[in-house]
């Protein structure tokens, strides 16, 4: 693992995983949802799993960062990515718990 992909990757997944869910939440709230047979709960199952694996993909990171074998020789390099794989975990957090907590489609 280089230090680019140690420094960049937490931030990088969380902004796919906010597009990826908010994106499914367009989908279960338009007709094509409907159309295929599905309804606000298996939305709402849909979503949460997606939130679900979001927050374990950062764990993972986290953890990643931790363990020995991934971490880098600089000092400055392991101590940024630390705390940039805590910032995405609480973005990830933050912002994608409103689709867990509140109605799917206002």
């Amino acid at each position: 693992m280089t230090d680019i992909l140690r420094l960049s990757l937490p931030l990088t997944a969380w902004l796919a995983a906010f597009s990826a869910v908010y994106g499914l939440q367009g989908l279960v709230c338009s007709d094509r949802w409907a159309e295929a047979g599905l309804d606000l709960t298996a939305g709402r199952i849909a979503l949460t799993t997606a939130w679900a694996a979001a927050v374990a993909l950062q764990l993972v990171f986290l953890v990643v960062l931790h363990s020995p074998r991934f971490t880098s020789r600089s000092a400055f390099v392991h101590g940024v990515s630390r705390t940039l794989a805590v910032a995405a975990l609480v973005a990830t957090l933050w912002t994608l718990l409103p689709v867990v907590t509140t109605s799917a489609c206002l």
